[in-house]
C-alpha cells in the first residue's frame, strides 16, 4: 500500500487499514495493550510517544477492521537504527497476519527514515513471536537477564540486513499488500 494511501485510510483486499496512531486511537489501543503485556503502557506513555512521532524520533501504527483497531505497533528511531517498541494485536484476531503486516509497516519506515537495522526484544516464552521475527530476517544477538517484570529473560534480535535491496525483495514477498 502506497504512502499516501495509508494515510488516507484506504483498506487493502483484506479489509485492514493500517495507518499512523493518534492521540484519539489510544482509548482503544489500551485494551489491547493491557491485554498483551503485564505492565502495560498507560495513556500518558502513549501520549508521550506520538508527541515524539511529531519530532520524528519515533513511529507509531495502528491496525484497523473497519472502525475497530485490531493492533499497534511502533518504533523509536535512534541515529540510523529502529527501535520496535512494541507490536500487539487483539486476541481473538491473532494469526490472521495482523502482526506481519504491522511489522512490515514498520520496517519500510524505518528503511524510508534511513535506518539500516532494526531491534527489539522478546520473551524468552513467546516462541510465536520469534519466529515471526526470524521471517523478517531478526536473529539473536544476545540475552537480557530478568529483563521482564524482573522475572523472564529477553532475546535481543537485531535484523542487520535494511540497507540490502534483497532486504526489501524479502518485505515484499512476506507482504505484498505493503507496496512501496
Amino acid at each position: 500500500m502506497s504512502v499516501l494511501a495509508r494515510l488516507l485510510g484506504k483498506p487493502t483486499d483484506d479489509g485492514l487499514v493500517v495507518e499512523p496512531m493518534r492521540r484519539r486511537h489510544v482509548a482503544e489501543v489500551l485494551p489491547i495493550e493491557h491485554a498483551s503485556y503485564p505492565r502495560p503502557w498507560t495513556a500518558g506513555v502513549f501520549h508521550s510517544e506520538i508527541e515524539m512521532m511529531r519530532r520524528g524520533e519515533r513511529h507509531y501504527l495502528i491496525a484497523r477492521d473497519g472502525n475497530e483497531i485490531v493492533g499497534y505497533g511502533g518504533v523509536m528511531f535512534v541515529v540510523d537504527d529502529a527501535h520496535v517498541t512494541n507490536i500487539a494485536v487483539a486476541a481473538r484476531r491473532q494469526r490472521q497476519g495482523i502482526a506481519t503486516r504491522l511489522l512490515a509497516e514498520l520496517a519500510w519506515d524505518a528503511i524510508d527514515h534511513g535506518c539500516v537495522a532494526l531491534t527489539l526484544e522478546v520473551r524468552v516464552s513467546n516462541t510465536a513471536a520469534q519466529a515471526l521475527y526470524r521471517e523478517f530476517g531478526f536473529v539473536p544477538a544476545g540475552v537480557r537477564k530478568r529483563y521482564y517484570e524482573n522475572v523472564e529473560d529477553a532475546i535481543v534480535m537485531w535484523c542487520n540486513d535494511l540497507a540490502l535491496p534483497e532486504y526489501r525483495d524479502r518485505l515484499r514477498e512476506l507482504c505484498p499488500e505493503v507496496d512501496r
